[in-house]
């Protein structure tokens, strides 16, 4: 199963694909879409739509998932922020993907086992699950740590269909 995480920002658009193999992981890809901050807004997200939807169409990954976002106490950049996470759910979905949602705690405890995990413990756990990996940013980390949990997820879940008789 392929898949391809997505850590919204307005900036900098993580993505990460990888694949998955039963609990075996293979590095596919990451990058960053990034966006003009000189830019109209509107400018801006169709330039990351642009992007992020090459990279679907460049990597044919088969789910995807999203990082939710919190609010913040800028109650301008916690909108821009929707509207780049926006862009996140639209272009997977465009392309008749399943998007998963993960808060940042639930990536941090996949990827980490604790959900209050720094940023550096993520990016050292993403490195050791996909080995030889480079990276091309700390949003492509958070990306492919995104990635790594909705794979787990998805094996959970097949699992357990197939303990129950569904398929």
């Amino acid at each position: 199963m392929r898949v391809l995480g997505i850590d919204p920002g307005l900036r900098n658009l993580g993505w990460g694909v990888i694949e998955a193999d039963g609990v075996r992981l293979r590095h596919i890809a990451n990058g960053v879409c990034r966006s003009d901050p000189s830019a109209t807004l509107a400018a801006r997200l169709l330039d990351l739509h642009v992007q992020l939807t090459l990279v679907i169409a460049q990597y044919a990954p088969q789910t995807s998932a999203v990082e939710q976002t919190f609010v913040n106490k800028d109650a301008v950049a916690t909108l821009k922020l929707g509207s780049a996470r926006g862009i996140a759910l639209l272009v997977p979905a465009q392309a008749g993907l399943e998007v998963g949602e993960y808060a940042p705690n639930a990536v941090k405890k996949a990827v980490v086992g604790v959900g209050k995990a720094a940023k550096e413990q993520v990016d050292h756990m993403v490195r050791m699950q996909l080995p030889g990996v480079v990276i091309a940013g700390p949003d492509a980390a958070d990306a492919l740590a995104i990635a790594i949990c909705h794979a787990f997820h998805c094996q959970t879940a097949r699992s357990m269909a197939l303990a129950g008789g569904v398929r």
